[in-house]
């Protein structure tokens, strides 16, 4: 048994059977909450669950990361807690020890997570936090691996897009972009492979070999990851600028549809609802989209991280500790409120409900009242 893991094994009973039930919080531990119960209801929102990671001394929680129906809580020792995002049910918790490298991406692909760390990549059990296969190959992994039934996609330091055939993971052939440029982000489908490079390329080829189909040039690096939804594909450029690029269907599809010159560095990654484009600008804050044609609805300065939608208003966390609530119909703030114990989130386009973590471990779930 790893160290690590027995470590944890000869915690304290109590301590362990807190962790392990998952009780929450009691009324009597009110002073331990997150934030305050009252605090949210002013904001119309309430506490559907709370938890805790168990971290040791000097471990502190790192990430949340929304995948499929399940949560993950990510501390700077990878150690992960794995709960259900409805029941926070425990589905579980461990030291995944990935070679003694850290967990860099996660991303999930129907039974298997997909980890890439150095020149490793990892298929995790997401039920079980067990590893299934390590993969070690002769380069560097520079972008979250993409897959999908048959190929798994690995953006190389080599600045080649590798490509593995998914049962064996032998790999079948290899793509570049002309200038050579590195590859930042990855998009697969059964139908095509999508990647971007930071000189700005985005790059469509056939699944199952190196064949271009078509490209697009944008004037700088393209920041974060490409986000598909639906036809089309949204992302933000080191030119200060958000795209929108539909892209497939028939070729007159392929096109710009709008782009969004932002006042500032954009190095995230958009995030995209049904009808608004969400981008955190570095230094200014947070500004929504118009989805259809790309005009600015609002912005809140400082801003730097969208939470959820919910009844058409948007949650915004700011770098000063607090949630804002913005109103998407009139484009108005409607409430804000002290976040200020908050210093993680997750950013959920799925649903209405709210991820928040502190570094010490203390996880909740919030949902809007009734």
């Amino acid at each position: 048994m790893p160290k690590t893991l027995k470590y944890r094994f000869l915690l304290p009973v109590a301590f362990v059977i807190f962790s392990t039930l998952q009780l929450g919080f009691t009324a009597e531990q009110g002073s331990q909450r997150l934030i305050s119960p009252d605090l949210l209801e002013r904001v119309g929102l309430k506490i559907l669950w709370e938890n805790i990671l168990p971290t040791k001394p000097g471990e502190n929680l790192e990430r949340l990361l929304i995948l499929g129906d399940q949560i993950y809580a990510i501390s700077d020792k990878n150690y992960m807690l794995c709960l259900q995002r409805e029941s926070n049910k425990r589905v579980f918790g461990k030291t995944v020890e990935l070679g003694g490298l850290k967990v860099e991406e996660l991303s999930l692909y129907n039974d298997k997570l997909l980890s890439v760390s150095g020149n490793r990549l990892y298929e995790i059990d997401p039920n079980t936090g067990i590893e299934h296969s390590t993969v070690d190959v002769e380069y560097g992994i520079v972008c979250p691996a993409a897959r999908n039934d048959s190929f798994i996609y690995l953006g190389g330091a080599d600045r080649r897009l590798h490509v593995l055939r998914a049962e064996d993971k032998v790999r079948v052939f290899k793509a570049a972009a002309e200038n050579d440029s590195m590859i930042t982000t990855i998009v697969a489908d059964p139908g095509f492979v999508i990647f971007g490079t930071d000189k700005g390329n985005i790059i469509s080829i056939l699944p199952d070999k190196p064949v271009r189909s078509w490209q697009f040039d944008a004037s700088g690096a393209i920041v974060g990851s490409i986000i598909r939804d639906g036809m089309s594909l949204y992302f933000a450029d080191a030119d200060m600028n958000v795209y929108r690029l539909d892209v497939v269907g028939t070729p007159e599809r392929r096109r710009l549809i709008w782009k969004y010159q932002a006042d500032g560095i954009l190095n995230t990654s958009p995030c995209v609802t049904k009808k608004i484009v969400y981008q955190v600008i570095h230094g200014k804050g947070l500004e929504a989209l118009n989805k259809v044609d790309g005009t600015l609805l609002w912005s809140v300065p400082s801003g730097t991280g969208f939470l959820a939608e919910a009844k058409g208003k948007a949650y915004v966390i700011t770098k000063d500790g607090t949630l804002v609530v913005m109103d998407n119909n009139t484009n108005k703030r409607l409430h804000s409120v002290n976040f200020a114990g908050v210093s993680i989130h997750a950013s959920n386009t799925v649903d209405s409900k709210i991820y928040i973590a502190d570094k010490s471990g203390r996880i909740a779930c919030l949902q809007p009242l009734e």
